[in-house]
């Protein structure tokens, strides 16, 4: 039906489904939690990964292998690893690479909910957190240490928009020995293969454009297949490991199987004993998102190209950011890779500050004010007194997070019908 050659396009529609005996068209949904074995040695055998299939859909789950492996095609790797959320999928990331006693390296200016699980609830367990400007390579490499098992960053950060070189990031990374973990929410593998940029492990939350209607939560994370665990800089893989009947992850493995140590270690240690699972519903609504996220991610960048041209000439706009923008940062770096177009979000910031935002929100037609990105309708948030609150003062400014950054999720509408709400709201200002 499709060869791993095919175009985007038809890997997004056909990807993963083998066509069961019933003949379905659409994947099926399993709802099941467990599954049959054919005998003491065939569930022997599953265990000790001397073959792969269905144990417990903690695990893994046919719905959930279908979308795995449509996402693995998509972004180019070798595997993926769906979970219950992007917030699971970062987690349990970072616990497969590091234990206590270990740092990484990321990127300051990330998410308000990652930033927060890096600076106050991994340090807990004793993983430390080393936060660099990630456009610096020079601040990247001097934060490094023997002890650092990863470096991280975003594509596009949440919610500043600024576009990491992730070519700049990877040489870093791999010249100390070290995978780079991507977040690719912003950009998914449609805008941008980060793969083909020198990322090892790359991560989206499939709630935003994936599944696109804010209708479920979801993770995943892709294993590139490339990295090499047996450097020496990850104990976790060169040591026997006692969470998993004593394996050595980096050595041990069928080599078929080598190249997918990480995704495998993440799969059979952490979401297996920690079950951050995905349920078979959800993955089943993340299928229908990808069939048409090709479709939807050319509108969502046209539409956010056409608000964010406009609000860069409009009186009472004090700034405004959007990596599609000549006058941006970013945009030198940005128009180099991504060639399909530079995502749904813009930030600006009005005249009045910070009281003109808020009244902006409060008053704004269309736009939905709801701490989300990624959906089919346009949706608003002031990230400072919500999805980054728990952020300090110091933080914030860190961050590129001022008092008066309106972010904007730019849906679907008809883009005049987008731009007339915000001259609304704008002119009272």
């Amino acid at each position: 039906m499709h060869s791993a050659t095919s175009h985007f396009e038809t890997l997004a529609l056909h990807a993963g489904q083998s066509v069961d005996k019933t003949l379905s068209r659409g994947v099926p949904v399993y709802r099941t939690n467990a599954y049959l074995f054919r005998n003491t040695e065939h569930a022997a055998n599953l265990f000790a990964l001397k073959e792969l299939g269905n144990i417990y859909t903690r695990l893994m789950n046919p719905t959930t292998d279908a979308l795995e492996t449509r996402i693995t095609q998509l972004e180019g790797g070798a595997a993926s690893v769906a979970l219950s959320s992007g917030t699971a999928a970062i987690f349990n990331t970072i616990i497969t690479l590091a234990e206590a006693g270990d740092n990484i390296v990321a990127s300051r200016n990330l998410y308000g909910g990652t930033y927060t699980q890096f600076d106050a609830i991994l340090p807990k367990l004793g993983i430390d957190v080393i936060f660099v400007d990630p456009s610096n390579p020079e601040e990247i490499q001097s934060a490094i240490n023997p002890k650092t098992r990863a470096v991280y960053i975003e594509t596009i950060s949440n919610p500043t928009l600024d576009y990491t070189d992730i070519r700049a990031a990877a040489a870093v990374a791999h010249e100390n020995g070290l995978p780079l973990v991507v977040d690719a929410t912003f950009t998914t593998p449609f805008l941008l293969r980060s793969i083909e940029l020198g990322a090892d492990i790359v991560i989206n939350s499939l709630s935003k454009w994936i599944g696109g209607h804010g209708t479920a939560i979801g993770g995943s994370v892709t294993d590139a297949g490339r990295f090499d665990w047996a450097q020496g800089k990850h104990p976790l893989f060169t040591e026997p490991d006692s969470n998993y009947h004593g394996i050595h992850w980096a050595r041990d493995l069928p080599e078929e199987l080598a190249p997918i140590a990480f995704a495998l270690r993440l799969r059979t240690v952490p979401l297996r004993n920690l079950g951050a699972c995905i349920s078979p519903d959800n993955s089943w609504i993340f299928l229908q998102g990808l069939e048409t996220l090709h479709v939807r991610m050319e509108r969502h960048s046209e539409n956010a190209m056409h608000i964010a041209e406009h609000l860069l000439r409009h009186p009472k706009v004090s700034w405004i950011r959007y990596p599609g923008l000549q006058q941006d940062p970013s945009h030198k770096t940005a128009s180099r890779d991504l060639k399909k177009g530079f995502g749904g979000m813009v930030v600006f910031g009005p005249k009045g500050g910070f009281e003109a935002a808020v009244r902006i929100i409060d008053t704004i037609r269309i736009f939905s004010h709801v701490a989300n990105v990624g959906d089919a309708k346009s949706l608003i948030l002031h990230p400072a007194s919500t999805s980054h609150s728990q952020l300090s003062e110091v933080q914030l400014r860190r961050g590129g997070i001022s008092q008066d950054l309106i972010r904007l999720s730019i849906g679907l509408e008809h883009r005049d019908d987008l731009t007339r709400a915000l001259d609304e709201v704008l002119e009272k200002c």
